[in-house]
């Protein structure tokens, strides 16, 4: 049941500074409050393509608890399961381009060793080995007989390339990954293969390989971020996208018999996406634009963009053209909403509304949008970050507040749908998701200040977070606390550890603790990229394992002070578990207040519905207990011992 709160909304709105403010009182209105289960029955469905016939489309969807399989007629109604696991998730990949068989993926509970299976009927069959073995989908050939797909089955370091006959359902392996290389993409003819070659996070050598001649040709003349974006429909030359000479990413075309290269397309964000529809009509651009998607699609005969529904309050973040390119699946959403999937006939202009994915229990009135903002860090640095703000929150009623750091390192906070946040925000905790140096989005030179100075300078723009958050009237700067997942998790460790009286509590969502290990410890099949990660990071085989030693929280718990959770799957492949069992060891001997908070049948990440409502629902009780509540008042060791002794009573 949802519990309403009557509010005196007082608006602020500021000039140029804090000290020019005009209040205005708005009318008393009623904000709904909603469980962690009515904000994790925000569906998650998302569409996988067309039937052959366009009749109906895939969906996968959470709704069963984890992910499984749906269709959906193309001109909407409900969702009719095809799957039932309850146990794995499922993830629908296509349907078979001639006929109703489907291809989808599944692990072992987050392990992340990907499975590719075929549904016929009532009938599974995996197409890809079912032991250790690793298989990503590449995508359909252009004739529809064959699909391709990466695998790991010859050596568990390298994604090799093969294609499937669909007829046989043998496999051929097309072309052996050798070390230090990555596939990146093929031309419809299959003569030519893009491979990549990593240098660091951002930069990489890009190649184009001959298959009929085994030539490797490289493209990039200088040290750039290269990505292999698509072939040319007539596999005449291949788009691509490069920071070189620049901040921000564009387009080249590179002529492939000229060996020849031209800009295409600029923009003044990082260009993240170009490609072509199957029959080379339509052109799709995506660019990140300030953390959120613009999408451009034009038609490549005339150059013009093409015209597309527009949703009030909400924006296409992608698109996703049939075969025959009649057709397009559009997912449609906005920061204050989950995004949902429809269908658009392009001659009819028909539009079909496939998936409501927002609880209905819940009114979107009731939810906040992101505000993009921008704050100085200690050393003047501008720091871009995603604000949400509690409506009850008021100048009357400060609220406590979070600094949200994002995954990576390299990752970014974006201005879409997060369930979790808003759950938080609508039980009155702002958050301010940071975009901190080394965050991606916002020019390789940004991007590229903290390597191998991680710990350092982007945890100081996560400290000048917490001190905007204070600084803003409608927040209570003496209840302030830090939580992340992955690196963010352990930015927050990090808070905690090396500067233990910025923030009063942390959530510690599956970060990392002792660098030397996790480096070490990486995925096989990360193989390639391992050395670039330790050009950014540091290579722990080498006297850089001092640093990274300085930098691991583990091996400094006697400095943590101030109330922590820690939240892990077992299966997680990239952060062990052990990295949590430690760090919660450690910090408990300090008699600090520790929630752990372990799933078995999770990995990188909670996918499960009840993991999800458990997980989320105790950091609430968490921040509820030790935030908002009086624990937080006194936070000295002998006090902190006595409220995790009543606890555990």
């Amino acid at each position: 049941m949802k519990n309403y709160i009557t509010l005196l909304a007082i608006v602020l709105l500021f000039a140029a500074c804090k000290d020019t403010k005009k209040e205005e009182v708005a009318e008393v209105k009623d904000i709904g409050q909603y469980s962690i289960a009515q904000f994790m029955d925000n569906e998650n469905a998302f569409a996988n393509g067309y039937a052959p016939d366009k009749s109906k489309v895939l969906i996968t969807s959470n709704r069963s608890g984890i992910y499984n399989m749906y269709t959906t007629p193309a001109q909407g109604g409900e969702l009719t399961p095809i799957t039932k696991s309850d146990s794995a998730s499922i993830y629908g990949i296509s349907y078979f381009p001639e006929d109703d068989r489907i291809l989808f993926r599944m692990d072992g509970n987050g392990d992340e060793i990907y499975k590719i299976y075929m549904k016929d009927g009532d009938q599974i069959t995996a197409l890809t080995p079912t032991e250790e073995v690793r298989a990503l989908f590449r995508g359909w050939s252009k004739d529809g007989k064959s699909f391709f797909y990466g695998s790991n089955e010859r050596d568990r370091r390298f994604l090799d390339h093969y294609e499937m006959n669909i007829e046989t359902m043998s496999p051929t392996m097309v072309y052996q990954i050798e070390e230090g290389f990555d596939f990146a993409g093929m031309s419809d003819d299959k003569k030519y293969i893009a491979l990549l070659s990593p240098i660091n996070t951002n930069d990489s050598d890009l190649y184009i390989l001959n298959t009929e001649t085994n030539e490797k040709t490289k493209v990039n003349e200088t040290v750039s971020g290269n990505s292999p974006q698509d072939f040319s429909p007539d596999g005449k030359a291949l788009y691509y996208t490069t920071d070189e000479g620049g901040e921000f990413s564009y387009v080249m075309k590179y002529n492939i018999e000229e060996g020849t290269s031209e800009k295409v397309l600029q923009r003044d964000w990082d260009i993240n996406g170009y490609s072509f529809t199957d029959n080379g009509t339509y052109q799709i651009t995506f660019i990140n634009e300030d953390a959120k998607n613009t999408l451009e699609v034009t038609e490549v005969a005339t150059g013009k963009a093409v015209e597309f529904p527009t949703f009030e309050n909400k924006e296409i973040t992608s698109v996703d053209f049939s075969r025959d390119e009649k057709y397009v699946l559009l997912r449609v959403g906005g920061s204050h909403t989950p995004s949902d999937s429809y269908s658009y006939n392009l001659e009819s202009k028909e539009l079909s509304r496939l998936t409501e994915n927002l609880n209905k229990e819940i009114n979107n009135d009731d939810l906040v949008s992101a505000q993009v903002i921008r704050y100085e860090s200690f050393d003047g640095l501008e720091i871009p970050a995603i604000y949400y703000q509690p409506h009850q929150a008021t100048k009357e009623n400060p609220v406590p507040a979070l600094v949200w750091v994002h995954g990576g390192p390299g990752g970014q906070s974006r201005q879409g749908f997060n369930s979790t946040i808003q759950y938080l925000v609508n039980h009155g905790y702002a958050i301010l998701a940071v975009n901190n140096r080394g965050s991606s989005g916002y020019g390789k030179t940004f991007y590229k200040m903290d390597d191998q100075n991680h710990g350092d300078k982007d945890l100081k723009d996560c400290v000048a977070g917490k001190d905007w958050l204070a600084s803003q009237e409608v927040i209570d700067g003496d209840r302030i606390g830090i939580i992340g997942g992955s690196y963010g998790g352990y930015m927050t460790m990090a808070a905690l550890t090396y500067a233990p009286e910025e923030f009063n509590v942390g959530v510690n969502i599956f970060g990392v603790t002792n660098w030397l290990r996790t480096l070490k410890s990486i995925p096989p099949w990360w193989e390639s990229f391992k050395d670039a990660l330790y050009t950014e990071m540091g290579d722990p085989n080498t006297e850089d394992s001092i640093r990274l030693r300085q930098i691991s929280p583990l091996f400094h718990t006697d400095q943590v002070t101030k109330p922590l959770m820690v939240l892990q799957g077992a299966q997680d492949p990239r952060v062990l578990q052990v990295e949590s069992d430690e760090i919660v060891a450690g910090v408990r001997e300090n008699g600090v207040p520790v929630e752990y908070v372990l799933f078995e049948d999770e990995g990188h990440g909670f996918v499960k519905k009840e993991n999800q409502i458990e997980a989320y629902g105790k950091i609430k009780e968490f921040l509820d207990k030790y935030l908002k509540g009086d624990a937080t008042q006194t936070m000295d060791g002998e006090t902190i011992k006595n409220v995790e002794l009543e606890a555990e009573k």
